[in-house]
C-alpha cells in the first residue's frame, strides 16, 4: 500500500542525493543533522531509513523515506524525519555526547 507524503521526488539527481544521506545514517549511530531550515537535531538512528515510493496530495507518485530519530538520553522521544528536509548528516562518536546506547548497556544478570 502507498502511502501519502507532504512531497515526493522523481528527479534523478534528488533521489541519489537521498541515497547518499541514507548511506550516511548507520543503524543505531549517533548523529547530528542539520535541516533545510538551519535547524539542527542531535539523535541516534533507530533504524537505517530506506526510499520508499509515497503519493502526495495531488497524487503524483515519487519517492522518499522516513528517518526515525531517537533521543540521545534513551528517553521516549522520538522525531520522525522526512529525508528530503535534511540538509546534512554529521556522525558523531558516541564520546562526543557521552552517550551509552540503551540497548548496548548490560543488564544485571541473576547468579
Amino acid at each position: 500500500m502507498t502511502q501519502l507524503a507532504d512531497r515526493v521526488h522523481t528527479d534523478p539527481a534528488e533521489i541519489r542525493r537521498l541515497s547518499l544521506l541514507i548511506e550516511r545514517l548507520p543503524d543505531e549511530g549517533l548523529v547530528d543533522i542539520v535541516l533545510v531550515d538551519g535547524s539542527r537535531q542531535v539523535g541516534v538512528v533507530a533504524t537505517r531509513p530506506s526510499l520508499q515510493t509515497f503519493l502526495d496530495a495531488q497524487g503524483n507518485e515519487g519517492a522518499n523515506a522516513v528517518l526515525r530519530l531517537e533521543d540521545i538520553r534513551g528517553g521516549d522521544r522520538v522525531a520522525y524525519l522526512w529525508l528530503d528536509e535534511i540538509l546534512k548528516v554529521c556522525p558523531l562518536q558516541s564520546d562526543e555526547r557521552e552517550f551509552v546506547r540503551p540497548s548496548a548497556r548490560r543488564k544485571p544478570t541473576g547468579n
